[in-house]
């Protein structure tokens, strides 16, 4: 039996396989990536590469074995996920694995929002396939924000057109260090679950630009706009047009409350509290330093 993380290139699957290293021999955990280049410094460590990509079902047949405890990371590509997971999951029935844990979205089947959608459409299949699942729906990453800080320094301003709705984020380690607890403990305890993963403060958009002025000591302020405002300035800014509708609607479910909700179940799993946001910021403000 081996923990199969797929994806494990990725920004997320990264920080899995680390967090799993601290918890399991390096010999158990096998990392399922599409370029072995990419990959060689997690080989280097000790961790077994099987190469697969989800667009190529084919190549899906040998990354998994049979008792695998899998991670399947949601593809990264809007619009082709659906199939791409179809796939994965269709390898890990005829593998037969213990356990399939789905990183999806906070809210399962009661996200409205457009980028929720193929989560949505990827749980049923999981559901109808009958294996032995968890999802692992995950909140924001705080990173979603602070990743894009050079334009809001550079302008003075968070623009958003998410009103005064609030945003339950975590760390994105923190997400990978529940992820790597669900596959490590019994699996009795975590299979034919669903955790409501979300950061253990809720916070607005006003609140993450004072917090960016208190750290830099310039004034930043939150603009909040229309969502025609909003989706013009993005794309004005190169954001691609699909793209920029969909960060749109995001702002729209976030003011409507649902990127909010906590239920604990983060920290709870992690065994403490959440990262918290101003501890985020001033890394991503460290690294542009």
């Amino acid at each position: 039996m081996s923990i199969v993380v797929t994806g494990a290139t990725g920004q997320l699957g990264r920080l899995v396989v680390d967090e799993l290293l601290t918890r399991v021999p390096a010999e158990s955990v096998v990392a399922v990536v599409r370029d072995k280049a990419k990959a060689a410094d997690l080989a280097e460590r000790g961790v077994e590469l099987r190469i697969a990509d989800y667009s190529e079902p084919e190549t899906l047949a040998g990354a998994f074995g049979p008792g695998d405890r899998v991670l399947l990371i949601s593809g990264s590509e809007v619009g082709q996920r659906v199939a791409q997971h179809s796939a994965v999951i269709d390898a890990a029935k005829a593998a037969g694995v213990a356990q399939l844990a789905y990183t999806g979205v906070l809210g399962g089947p009661e996200a409205d929002f457009d980028l929720a959608a193929e989560h949505r459409a990827t749980e049923t299949l999981i559901l109808d396939s009958g294996l032995p699942y968890t999802f692992l729906r995950n909140g924001w990453y705080t990173e979603n924000y602070t990743a894009n800080l050079a334009p809001v320094l550079a302008h003075g301003a968070v623009v958003a057109n998410a009103g005064e709705g609030r945003v339950a984020s975590a760390a994105r380690a923190d997400y990978a260090a529940a992820a790597a607890a669900v596959l490590t403990g019994p699996v009795e305890t975590h299979v034919r679950r669903a955790y409501e993963l979300s950061g253990d403060v809720a916070w607005s958009l006003a609140e993450y630009a004072a917090e960016i002025s208190r750290q830099t000591g310039r004034e930043i302020a939150y603009s909040d706009v229309p969502a025609g405002t909003h989706e013009e300035i993005l794309t004005g800014a190169g954001v691609p047009p699909l793209f920029a509708a969909i960060l749109v609607d995001v702002d729209r479910a976030i003011a409507r409350g649902a990127l909010a909700r906590r239920s604990g179940d983060l920290s709870r799993l992690i065994g403490r509290p959440t990262t918290p946001l101003a501890e985020t910021v001033a890394e991503a403000l460290a690294r542009k330093s």
